[in-house]
């Protein structure tokens, strides 16, 4: 038992010297995780800052030339035409010059002071159905503040409603870079993984050294061991780096537990190194072992719920992504970064990681001892 330690973590030290010693390797292991997740927290935003729109006002009233203050002095809307007829509306939304038109009907002002109500009508540009729908959305909140400052200040007395007070749980000023930048610790530290166990052996095989190891005293498991640790450990010093940046760069306050974290990257990096480990003992070279891991990596990052909702899928796919492990790893790190779950709350997610392991690990091992024997 002695021995057969010894060896593994002679392995293990080889693998870690193939990937710190060389240059290229370094850089490729620790900036990547770094710059991705610096994109993605500025670049893949949901967050609607900027509004180019064109204007149609078919009242030029007082109240009209309010409203339209009201939009251009939000900060979010940028007006950069006013039009004349509603023929004109077509061609700043074809060439994607404006995000919105915004019409604003005749007897704007009569409306509101004979019943309080009046019509503007939002033409957006539905080819980006997120953009349109969110610029949708300011224009409405925008009108309704508009309309109870208006009655407010001109004393018309406003009709019996509900007034609903919007509130945010876990991500107060619902910004993106908060629900994006935890779940990259997951994806980002799952694709270098993966690649690292899958391009191991295939880097042995191109070297010449595979056929070296082979007449070593090490056996099939020690060799699957050997090569399956190093990957975990690098991951877990991505996934480090990501949460430094998550927490210096973009502020993004941390509720939970270091501890239930590191724990649930142990078990998703596990699973995760189970099925590079199947990719490595089925490449040849490692252009095969990259190709392999992409095409893997795709559908994996489309059933996460990295982007959308797994709830909102049709239920085949939430079905299939029952077998994903970076399903669960998104679910865990944004309910411990911003909830700051626990292990009894987490239990699900945990479960269903170790049974997957269980299922890659020892396919991992049977393909390794059939390509050793």
């Amino acid at each position: 038992m002695t021995d057969s330690l010894f060896r593994i973590l002679a392995l293990i030290r080889k693998e870690l010297l193939a990937i710190l010693k060389d240059r290229k390797s370094r850089v490729t292991v620790f900036v990547p995780p770094i710059l991705q997740c610096l994109i993605f927290g500025y670049a893949a935003s949901y967050d609607l800052n900027h509004v180019p729109y064109v204007l149609l006002d078919r009242d030029h009233s007082a109240a009209s030339r309010a409203f339209i203050a009201t939009l251009d002095g939000s900060g979010t809307f940028d007006r950069i035409a006013t039009l004349q007829n509603a023929s004109d509306i077509a061609d700043p939304i074809t060439d994607r010059r404006a995000v919105l038109a915004v019409i604003i009907d005749r007897d704007f002002e009569r409306q509101l002071m004979a019943d309080g109500t009046a019509k503007v009508q939002a033409i957006a540009d539905g080819r980006n159905t997120n953009t349109a729908g969110t610029a949708q959305g300011y224009v409405s909140t925008l009108a309704a503040n508009f309309v109870q400052r208006w009655r407010q200040e001109n004393g018309v007395t406003p009709p019996p409603g509900i007034k609903v007070t919007p509130r945010a749980w876990y991500n107060p000023n619902l910004e993106t870079q908060w629900i994006m930048i935890p779940s990259l610790i997951g994806t980002i530290t799952m694709m270098m993984t993966m690649s690292l166990t899958a391009m191991s052996v295939a880097r042995e095989r191109e070297a010449g050294t595979f056929e070296q190891l082979l007449v070593t005293p090490f056996r099939p498991y020690e060799i699957m061991v050997g090569k399956a640790l190093p990957s975990m450990i690098v991951g877990l010093i991505q996934a480090t780096s990501i949460l430094l940046v998550a927490q210096l760069w973009f502020q993004i306050p941390f509720a939970g537990s270091y501890f239930v974290l590191y724990l649930s990257l142990a078990e998703f990096l596990a699973a995760s190194v189970g099925i590079g480990l199947f990719l490595s003992s089925i490449a040849r070279n490692m252009q095969q072992a990259m190709i392999g891991t992409l095409v893997v990596m795709m559908p994996f990052m489309l059933l996460s719920g990295l982007t959308t909702p797994v709830m909102t899928m049709p239920d085949a796919f939430q079905y299939l992504t029952a077998v994903n492990p970076l399903r669960y790893a998104i679910s865990m790190t944004r309910q411990i970064y911003l909830e700051g779950a626990g292990i009894v709350q987490l239990l699900p997610e945990m479960l269903a990681l170790l049974m997957i392991a269980a299922v890659t690990l020892p396919i991992a091992a049977w393909m390794f001892r059939n390509k050793l024997a």
